[in-house]
């Protein structure tokens, strides 16, 4: 990529501040509402696995975390999460940092779906979706018709009503994936964090599962593998490489075939939307098979 291209790209996630000689404040910009990083950054085994990543979705609306393995998606998330602590910048909830708002508070708001999530304690699906209501009750106490109430609906709304009763440990691949995001709905969020969670599923629970993420009045944060998927589901998209933003913006602003085959390697054929109901479709192709030589 060209240098003039690379810094289109960079604009794109670059956040202006205000200059040295304006006057202090005279820029001065509400605290984010909602969730917000500013210039995050993670370190494991002396590498910089998360690069000073500034993100604040729009309430109400889906960004989609897209990148090859190793970009940092997963590590991305768990700094939103509250679960890793960044080496510089923050994480915080309508201005708060995380770390004031403390975790049971901090889990009343946001809700995690991590991509291997799993237990060895017996439980059945009704009992893994209802740890979903933990934050919302006081130490020693029982559950209420409320909680009761938000297990049936992420249970009917997952479509594992039918699985209730039955352990979680024969369940699916799929199914478990399902039992742990209606755990997540009965959290009552109004952040959502998924990592891959359309692993394991087939199509149908593929488009199903984000029809239903999309349809929810919360904000998501959503790491994907698959390009199409990213681009019908999400609002906008955030790409990752090596740790660092690369590029952000609506899916058809970003999915194109040249950021794909700078970020992935690879060569595809991008179709951009037909109309506003349409998205972004990509179609990887196969590389030309080596000539033999003389």
């Amino acid at each position: 990529m060209t240098y003039e291209k690379r810094v289109t790209y960079e604009k794109r996630v670059a956040y202006e501040r205000p200059g040295a000689h304006e006057k202090p404040g005279a820029h001065e910009n509400p605290a984010p509402s909602g969730l917000a990083a500013d210039r995050v950054a993670h370190e494991a085994g002396g590498r910089l696995i998360v690069d000073g990543i500034t993100l604040a979705p729009r309430p109400g609306t889906t960004l989609g975390l897209i990148g090859p393995n190793g970009s940092g998606k997963s590590t991305l998330l768990r700094l939103l999460a509250g679960v890793l602590a960044p080496a510089a910048g923050v994480v915080t909830l309508d201005g708060t940092p995380l770390p004031r708002l403390g975790r049971r508070q901090t889990a009343r708001r946001l809700a995690v779906v991590d991509q291997h999530a799993t237990t060895q304690v017996e439980l059945t699906v009704r009992e893994v979706v209802a740890l979903g209501r933990i934050p919302h009750r006081r130490p020693f106490s029982g559950t209420t018709p409320a909680d009761e109430r938000a297990v049936r609906d992420a249970l009917d709304r997952t479509s594992l009503t039918d699985r209730a009763d039955q352990s979680w440990h024969t369940l699916s691949g799929g199914e478990r994936q399902r039992a742990h995001i209606a755990r997540a709905l009965a959290q009552a969020p109004r952040e959502l964090l998924l990592d891959e969670p359309t692993n394991h599923l087939d199509i149908q629970h593929q488009l199903d599962l984000l029809n239903l993420i999309a349809s929810l009045p919360v904000t998501t944060v959503i790491a994907l593998h698959d390009l199409n998927l990213a681009a019908m589901f999400c609002d906008e998209i955030l790409v990752l490489r090596e740790g660092r933003a690369y590029a952000h913006g609506t899916p058809a602003e970003v999915v194109t075939e040249e950021l794909i085959a700078e970020v992935y390697g690879v060569r595809a054929r991008v179709t951009p939307p037909a109309d506003a109901l349409d998205h972004v479709s990509v179609r990887f192709l196969r590389t030309p098979p080596r000539q033999p030589g003389p």
